[in-house]
């Protein structure tokens, strides 16, 4: 009776352990089937009973699917133990129309599992009507609006992005702009507006004007949008009562009881901008690339100088337009004069970076005894206003030029009424001493001891010092290649440990960070300093302005000198990452921190390359 007790037992243990072991399943999902193009869906892969490494997902033209990261939820049902494991990934379209995420067949242990094939629509962003609008309708809308429709190459543009809210809302979100397509143009850094009232047919909408400086970087017609933004608002509840004090600060009903919330997807229509080439007819010699409207200073110093001494030139050009892509022509008056590159800062007045000054200061030598002038400068640049080029010409200026080797004599000043003076008077004879008093024991001479010795080596070391760093300037003024080359490297090198401060939020040099909260991170900072990096390293490669450097030299200039595509391809992915943070939230630290072994390869390998 006992085996009989113990055997039915064991078999009693053995059927709740087996009602208990599950088999292992995999499903694979999308948060939505249908999504607007600058939208990105989620597409969730869920384990139960399982807890595979995060699977690799079929490549499908036009999508881009990242990994975002994975999930574990443990659930206890009637004593029952279940886990499941979700790895997230986010799909990113490139155009409209329908996709097919493949199905996909995952061992787990000694079972093979599979998902089903996932479609994933993908409309084209637009506009809402008017009448929608007039009409109160519609809670949210965004417009893009430009002051003119024809634009020429290099003028900068200002256009602006309108966000409207209805005045019905009780709260919204701050918007992300998911896509702002302007293939053809540059954008600038953005500026958000002073928020107003605005009436629009029978309704009354919040408006929020963002400015943003739009230049084009080719000739022809081009489609500048549509602009797409994704952005949460909420609506009052059923039940909600309004309080318009309270209202206008977004704060809930006494009872913590909200309004509706609803994520909405903006966008604006697309329009076609005319740009138009500068006209070849009238453009002066003095002309190299500046669009906008322009004054000139320039000051020299020292103007009494010797041959072979150098004189430093100070050009100050101030007033609108693309500021960074202003360079000095080359000045051929000046012949008689070695002239070395130029260096330049710039200085902005406005939020958007187009007005302000750009300062460069030059060095240059005379070469010649008999110069008595430093030639007039001449600068000129296009008005799009006037549509016809300009050039400003500031007036040779004095200067005293001495031969290589001739020092000015400083007058000695004496006594010119020497016929007045008192002759010496007359010493007699000096008796000779009886006794020669105390005597002292002389110490050992000077030339006897070591250290005075060792002391007459000094003028020698350091004329030897003179000479060779006179010679190693003179090096570097007759290689400008060279001698960018090191000014690059340790833009770079600084510019490095300057990304990581930005990355942790920390100080920049003496600069103290204040325009993120503790706790964050500097992106702003961090991606434009990235951009400005790569713009370094590839001018100097290609012997090109850094400030001229855009994704367009890959094109242009990198593949057909046969680039590898590694290359090529990374170098790509960072531009990329660089525009997209000018509209993109605020990234994490571990986000930027990443990115930066990834900056320092690309660098490393541009800065080896035999362009």
């Amino acid at each position: 009776m006992a085996r009989v007790s113990f055997g039915m037992l064991l078999a009693v243990c053995f059927a709740v352990v087996a009602g208990t072991i599950r088999a292992a399943t995999f499903t694979a999902s999308l948060d939505r089937d249908t999504i607007m193009l600058g939208e990105s869906a989620r597409l969730s892969l869920t384990f139960t009973e399982a807890n595979p490494s995060a699977p690799s997902i079929p490549p499908v033209p036009n999508l881009q699917i990242s990994y975002v990261g994975q999930s574990r939820q443990d659930t206890i049902i009637n004593g029952q133990v279940s886990s499941s494991v979700s790895h997230t990934f986010s799909v990113v379209p490139r155009q409209d129309g329908e996709f097919t995420i493949p199905a996909m067949t995952i061992k787990v242990g000694n079972e093979m599992l599979s998902s089903p094939a996932l479609k994933l629509k993908v409309v084209k962003p637009g506009a809402p009507s008017q009448e929608s609008i007039d009409s109160g309708a519609q809670l949210a809308y965004m417009k893009l609006v430009v002051p003119k429709k024809q634009v020429y190459l290099g003028e900068t543009l200002v256009g602006e992005l309108q966000l409207y809210f209805n005045s019905r809302l009780t709260g919204r979100g701050n918007p992300q702009l998911t896509a702002f397509p302007a293939e053809g143009f540059t954008l600038g850094k953005m500026a958000e507006g002073q928020q107003r009232q605005v009436q629009v047919g029978n309704a009354v909408y919040s408006m929020i004007p963002v400015a943003v400086p739009i230049r084009p970087i080719k000739t022809g017609s081009m489609t500048l949008g549509p602009v797409t933004a994704i952005v949460v608002v909420e609506l009052p509840g059923q039940n909600r009562r309004r309080d318009p004090v309270f209202d206008q600060f977004g704060f809930r009903d006494m009872f913590g009881r909200g309004g509706e919330q609803r994520q909405l997807t903006l966008a604006t229509e697309a329009m076609e901008i005319q740009a138009l080439p500068l006209p070849a007819e009238g453009a002066p010699r003095e002309f190299s690339g500046a669009v906008g409207q322009f004054r000139l200073a320039v000051s020299a110093g020292p103007t009494n100088v010797g041959v072979g001494d150098p004189i430093t030139v100070r050009v100050q050009i101030a007033g609108r337009g693309a500021l960074d892509n202003l360079s000095l022509p080359e000045q051929t008056a000046w012949k008689d004069f070695r002239t070395y590159p130029p260096t330049s800062k710039v200085e902005t007045t406005d939020q958007l970076g187009l007005e302000g000054m750009k300062t460069f200061e030059q060095v240059v030598v005379p070469e010649k005894a008999d110069i008595t002038q430093l030639p007039e400068l001449s600068f000129g640049y296009f008005d799009p206003e006037a549509k016809a080029y300009r050039v400003l010409k500031h007036p040779a200026m004095a200067l005293v030029v001495r031969p290589a080797g001739s020092v000015v004599m400083p007058t000695i000043a004496g006594n010119q009424n020497r016929e007045t003076d008192q002759p010496p008077p007359v010493q007699d004879i000096v008796s000779i001493k009886q006794r020669f008093g105390t005597t002292a024991q002389l110490s050992a001479p000077l030339i006897t001891r070591p250290w005075f010795l060792a002391l007459q080596g000094v003028p020698a070391l350091a004329w030897l010092a003179v000479v060779g760093w006179r010679k190693r300037a003179d090096q570097l003024a007759r290689n400008p290649r060279l001698r960018r080359q090191r000014q690059v490297a340790q833009t770079i090198q600084k510019g490095l440990a300057d990304l990581r401060a930005h990355a942790l939020n920390k100080p920049v040099g003496d600069e103290v960070t204040s325009r993120v909260p503790t706790g964050t991170n500097n992106s702003d900072d961090f991606f434009a300093l990235m951009f400005r990096l790569i713009q370094e390293q590839l001018g100097e490669r290609l012997d090109l302005p850094a400030s001229a450097i855009t994704e367009a030299v890959i094109e242009e200039r990198l593949r057909p000198a046969k680039v590898e595509e590694r290359v090529i391809k990374e170098l790509d992915w960072l531009f990329q990452a660089c525009n997209q943070a000018r509209y993109a939230p605020v990234r994490s630290s571990t986000e930027l921190n990443a990115l930066i072994p990834r900056l320092e390869s690309v660098l490393r390998e541009v800065g080896g390359l035999k362009l």
